[in-house]
């Protein structure tokens, strides 16, 4: 009686095992499915603000290992992450367990009809959970597939110029453009394309345009094997001090009007307008700008717009620069005295003067004979004569005295631009025609007032000498 009960009781837990068994492998059967949109993105957990993993495109089929709430625990490319439903279509579940199932219920069934003990029976129960037990291999490749992708991770720098991307696309959303030379933090790599962040802005960049920054103060892996910590430290304090800190220096602005710039970039905001002989501290240095302090602010110049040594500028009044005379109009009486000559300067002699310098080549800021500009020209002309003009065009206009149009003698400054505000300068040398510095394609040349250019931006005329 004690025999039969043992082996009714047998009987029903193998029964029991075999409709377990049978559901488990039927609920959790592989099931495929195929993503709706250009790009899905899979999760390291169930959540919309979790690490990207992976990225699937449209068509391309996952394997879906559990179904949590709103999301799918899937498979794909060997990583395993978290995908929302509404990204994909799920198929039919793939039918592979039915043979399996019928082997296991023939080796149960001979199992039962064998009396054996209690102890005995627990052999076959787990024999027949074991396949569970090696699910974890799975996770184990997933692990050293993640490995390999980390080892790409760091920092990274620009090889030219780089547009940050919202998606791993080429049309995609530019999120910020980084300048070559720049590093980057990159977090992943998929496929051609790496995560990066720069500046707390995170984003994807072509592989191609980065390329991994050597680490610096690494320890060697000799000395990682050493017990000593103080031994393991003396390297890295050596490159530290090995690389130079950056001294302060002086420097001054050599052009007439800089932007102060938000960024290393022309491209970046302005901060502020800077005049010539500006005195700046310089703090840094990089890719041909120079960071540096100035009234309070830090910006970037070009480090070309800057000298060691301050550059001579003579300027009237600032009311005066700023405010020009009108066409025509009465001088003013704060006007200054008009320049007089030292005797020997006449209208003609100054143009004789102006015409040995015709062929001279055209320089931005150029005040010498290896290089003019318009109104440079004209205050070296009239500086051999002991004269003393203003330096820039608008601030010429304020030299000498007013002179109409229909008045004009030979040696007259003539002042061209666009309403009140005047960009150019020439000497008038009769017959309608001005020597000037007209431009760097041309330097040092004559042309007439009569028709085109002058002619509409004509704007009025100063009497330097008499």
């Amino acid at each position: 009686m004690k025999s039969n009960l043992n082996i009714k009781t047998i009987l029903a837990m193998a029964i029991i095992g075999i409709i377990s068994f049978v559901f488990f492998n039927t609920c959790f059967a592989a099931n495929t499915a195929k993503v709706n949109v250009d790009v899905a993105n899979i999760r390291k957990t169930a959540d919309a603000n979790s690490t990207i993993v992976e990225q699937a495109t449209k068509d391309q089929e996952v394997e879906i290992l559990e179904n949590t709430g709103d999301w799918y625990r899937v498979k794909y490319n060997r990583v395993e992450g978290y995908l929302r439903k509404d990204l994909v279509n799920v198929s039919s579940p793939i039918a592979t367990e039915n043979t399996a199932t019928e082997e296991k219920q023939a080796e149960s069934n001979a199992n039962v009809t064998q009396p054996a003990a209690q102890e005995q029976t627990a052999t076959p129960v787990a024999t027949t959970q074991t396949p569970a037990v090696e699910t974890p291999v799975a996770e184990t490749t997933t692990a050293n597939d993640v490995a390999k992708v980390e080892d790409v991770t760091g920092a990274y720098s620009c090889k030219e110029l780089v547009k940050i991307k919202i998606m791993p696309l080429i049309n995609g959303i530019d999120i910020k453009e980084v300048n070559q030379g720049v590093k980057l933090n990159v977090l992943e790599v998929n496929n051609k394309w790496a995560l990066v962040e720069s500046e707390n802005i995170r984003g994807w960049v072509l592989v191609s345009k980065i390329e991994k920054v050597a680490e610096e103060n690494q320890i060697p892996e000799t000395q990682q094997e050493q017990p000593a910590q103080e031994n393991e430290q003396q390297p890295v304090e050596q490159t530290q001090q090995e690389k130079p800190a950056f001294v302060e220096k002086t420097m001054y602005v050599n052009s007439d009007v800089i932007n102060l710039r938000s960024d290393a970039s022309t491209s970046s905001n302005s901060l502020a307008k800077l005049n010539k002989a500006t005195e700046v501290t310089v703090i840094g240095e990089e890719n041909g700008w120079s960071k540096v302090k100035v009234n309070g602010k830090e910006g970037y110049v070009a480090s070309r717009l800057l000298s060691s040594k301050k550059p001579e500028v003579t300027t009237s009044r600032s009311t005066e620069e700023s405010r020009p005379v009108v066409n025509s109009a009465p001088v003013a009486e704060n006007t200054p005295a008009p320049a007089t000559s030292t005797g020997s300067a006449t209208g003609s002699a100054v143009v004789d003067k102006a015409r040995t310098y015709i062929g001279s080549r055209y320089v931005y800021g150029g005040t010498s004979p290896s290089g003019f500009d318009c109104s440079g020209f004209a205050k070296y002309v009239y500086g051999q004569f002991g004269v003393n003009l203003n330096r820039t065009a608008a601030a010429q206009y304020s030299n000498g005295t007013a002179v109409s149009r229909g008045d004009l003698q030979v040696g007259d400054l003539v002042m061209f631009g666009n309403g009140s505000n005047i960009n150019h300068v020439g000497i008038y040398a009769g017959n309608g025609t001005i020597v000037h510095a007209a431009n760097p394609s041309r330097g040092v040349t004559t042309d007439t007032i009569n028709s085109g250019y002058y002619n509409t931006h004509y704007i009025g005329a100063r009497r330097i000498v008499q």
